[in-house]
C-alpha cells in the first residue's frame, strides 16, 4: 500500500453504532449522521434483540443506513433466516468462524478479530477473499465483544496497512478517545457500543452526537 497517498486522501471514517434495541433511538442516532447500526442476535448478550424487534427497528430507518447483524458461532441456515426476515445488509461474525464458513455468507460478511497480540495479523491473512472487511475488537476471556476495553492501536495500524481490505476499529472507543484512535490507526470505519451507552442496549444520544463530532472534526495533519 502507498501509505503517503493513503494518508493524503484520508477522510473521516464511517461510523457504526452497535447494540441498538429501541426503534426511536435507532432513528434518532441516524439523524446524527451515523452510517450503520448493529443489531446483536446473541441471546446471552445484554444487547440481544429478538428478530421480530430487529425487523421493526429496520423498518423505521431512513434509506442509505446500513444494518449489520452480529452473530457468534451460529449456524449458516439460522443466519440466513434472520437476514431474510429482518432485511439485514451485512452480517458481522464474532466467533470462531473459519474462512470457508464466511464464504457461504458472502458477500455480506464482516469478520471480527479479538486482538490479544500481533499474532492476529497472521490470522487475518487467512480470510482474504472470504470476507468484505474486518473488525478489530479487544480480546477478553469473558465476552466476544462489547467489553469497553481498548487494545494496542499500533497493532490495528499495522492491520490497516497489511489487510488489503477495509478495517473497522472497535474496542473501548468513546467520545474522548476516538479522535486519537482515528489519527493513529486511519481505519475505514469505527464501531462504538458501550462508549455511548447509559446502560447496555440503551444509548446516550448526547454521547452519540459528541462521538460523531469528534470523528468528523479529526485533524489528520499533513
Amino acid at each position: 500500500m502507498d501509505l503517503e497517498r493513503y494518508l493524503r486522501h484520508m477522510s473521516p471514517p464511517r461510523v457504526k453504532v452497535c447494540g441498538l434495541t429501541d426503534p426511536y433511538q435507532a432513528t434518532t442516532i441516524c439523524e446524527a449522521g451515523v452510517q450503520a447500526i448493529g443489531l446483536v442476535f446473541v441471546s446471552k448478550s445484554p444487547r440481544y434483540v429478538p428478530k421480530e424487534d430487529a425487523r421493526q427497528i429496520i423498518k423505521k430507518l431512513p434509506p442509505l443506513v446500513q444494518t449489520v447483524g452480529v452473530f457468534v458461532d451460529e449456524s449458516i441456515d439460522a443466519i440466513k433466516e434472520v437476514v431474510r426476515f429482518c432485511g439485514l445488509d451485512m452480517v458481522q461474525l464474532h466467533g470462531n468462524e473459519p474462512p470457508g464458513y464466511c464464504k457461504l455468507l458472502a458477500p455480506r460478511v464482516i469478520k471480527a478479530f479479538r486482538v490479544k497480540d500481533k499474532m492476529v495479523l497472521d490470522e487475518i491473512q487467512d480470510y482474504k477473499g472470504a470476507i468484505r472487511g474486518i473488525l478489530l475488537d479487544a480480546w477478553s476471556r469473558k465476552a466476544q465483544g462489547g467489553t469497553g476495553k481498548v487494545f494496542d492501536w499500533q497493532i490495528a495500524r499495522k492491520a490497516v496497512l497489511l489487510a488489503e481490505m477495509p478495517v473497522i476499529l472497535a474496542g473501548g472507543l468513546a467520545p474522548d478517545n476516538v479522535a486519537e484512535a482515528v489519527r493513529l490507526v486511519r481505519p475505514w470505519g469505527v464501531d462504538v457500543s458501550s462508549g455511548v451507552e447509559s446502560s447496555p442496549g440503551i444509548k446516550d444520544l448526547n454521547k452519540v452526537r459528541q462521538f460523531m463530532q469528534a470523528v468528523n472534526t479529526t485533524d489528520f495533519g499533513s
